[in-house]
């Protein structure tokens, strides 16, 4: 609650139907039904790259529903020319149609946590950014006419999945999160889990440093 300003009034939740942004959604119709200062709307991206694309998104819209949440779908079609890669290009795609729906006094929400700000933080390091990049995911930044608020960032994915359980709570699984060709998931399968047995704190202390050099770096600016 903490990160969204007074004037802020409706959320958009980026609503993928894994893990994450379950919990997430849940969470904000929760906390939505405690405070009628703000309404909450499921927004589901649809790249069409996966052949059960169409069947994710049927099911995402029945989760909303039965939260009692407004459903909004929308199909991209991903750049697969840019040069960018895929998961570049595809980012790029969700986030040009969610800068769309925002309108002055909203907020999207995305459910980054602390395990994806340590692997952006690596491979931000692994491409030897500067303070910038080091700087990693802030928990808001503007976005469109509104701001774009992470919520979830100092929570890890094992602690998710442990309320998402406690809750009774169900999601998809994308298989394409086991591809370990994909930067991303090399890093989640492959190296953190020996930092994470060497370093068990690792997740939240690269969260601290990259709010460190976000902080150099706006005293550089």
């Amino acid at each position: 609650r903490n990160l969204l300003p007074e004037t802020c009034r409706h959320l958009w939740v980026a609503f993928s139907g894994g893990l994450d942004s379950t919990v997430l959604l849940t969470a904000a119709a929760a906390v939505a039904r405690a405070n009628p200062r703000w309404s909450v709307t499921a927004v589901h991206v649809d790249h069409g790259l996966h052949p059960n694309s169409a069947r994710w998104a049927k099911s995402c819209a029945q989760v909303a529903a039965d939260l009692g949440v407004p459903f909004v779908g929308g199909q991209v079609s991903v750049d697969l020319e840019s040069g960018e890669g895929l998961e570049s290009a595809a980012r790029h795609a969700r986030y040009d149609f969610l800068r769309q729906k925002l309108d002055s006094g909203a907020a999207l929400l995305t459910a980054h946590h602390a395990d994806d700000q340590l692997e952006t933080f690596l491979l931000a390091l692994a491409r030897g950014a500067g303070a910038a990049g080091l700087s990693a995911m802030p928990p808001v930044t503007p976005f469109a006419a509104g701001i774009h608020a992470r919520p979830l960032l100092m929570w890890t994915r094992a602690e998710l999945e442990a309320w998402a359980r406690e809750h009774g709570l169900r999601w998809l699984e994308d298989p394409s999160n086991v591809d370990r060709s994909r930067d991303r998931n090399f890093l989640r399968h492959e190296v953190l889990p020996r930092l994470r047995e060497r370093w068990p704190q690792i997740a939240p202390a690269a969260d601290r440093a990259s709010g460190h050099l976000g902080a150099a770096q706006r005293l550089l600016d």
